[in-house]
């Protein structure tokens, strides 16, 4: 299975995230520039975290406008599976394939620590046969993690099992002490209405070894290898 990897200018998380695929048995990572228009055959898609474009304007505001966004864009319509993580997460928004908006953290800090999620729904390829509950820990790192949607809109979330994930403690409970960036409802990720697009400001590539702290955020990529095995994946 071909996995690429959008490269932008100022992305730092794509060696990251090449290097963890390798760790995968049935990936076949490989890195995409973002002035490409060719997908070269991948079957899935990430957007890394980092700094695209230097941040200006907004995060991910100007990388939309790369080539390679129209294509990621025929590719999600397709039924392609996509995964934004961090600056991923912001341009994904930015260019509307996922809803909401990623706001500047609570208390204008830059966070880089450990945080725990919990799977709030499965019900997407990159968190196939992931039991709903279950309790992550995961790396952050970021300034403008801050997930914000309107009422209507979390609503249609979660009533269509759209929130993917959400920041707990180690025991899966919500609390505003664990919501460390003051994210709307603790979301820290949500993917699109057919389920194929995940954004999350959690590094699950940064924490898919033991060595690093954390081994848990490899279910996603061995998620994304048994429900393309299984052809649960659309396209």
């Amino acid at each position: 299975m071909k996995v690429g990897v959008v490269t932008f200018p100022g992305s730092n998380g794509d060696t990251d995230c090449i290097e963890t695929l390798k760790l995968v048995e049935g990936c076949e990572p490989q890195l995409i520039w973002h002035k490409s228009t060719d997908l070269m055959g991948a079957d899935a898609l990430i957007l890394p975290g980092g700094f695209a474009h230097g941040d200006y304007l907004r995060p991910g505001s100007i990388a939309q406008f790369s080539p390679v966004m129209r294509e990621v864009a025929r590719f999600a319509a397709s039924g392609g599976p996509v995964l934004g993580i961090c600056n991923g997460f912001q341009v994904l928004t930015e260019a509307g394939l996922l809803p909401g908006a990623l706001l500047r953290n609570q208390y204008i800090l830059f966070h880089c620590a450990w945080t725990h999620v919990r799977v709030s729904s499965n019900r997407s390829p990159w968190l196939e046969g992931v039991e709903e509950g279950t309790v992550l820990r995961m790396a952050v790192a970021h300034g403008q993690g801050n997930y914000f949607a309107d009422t209507e809109t979390r609503r249609r979330l979660v009533e269509q099992g759209q929130v993917a994930f959400e920041y707990c403690d180690p025991e899966g409970n919500t609390s505003g002490e664990s919501n460390h960036n003051g994210s709307v409802d603790s979301i820290a990720g949500v993917t699109n209405e057919a389920g194929n697009i995940l954004g999350m400001m959690p590094h699950p590539e940064r924490s898919s070894d033991p060595l690093l702290g954390s081994a848990d955020g490899r279910v996603l990529f061995e998620s994304l290898v048994r429900s393309m095995a299984a052809g649960a994946v659309g396209r």
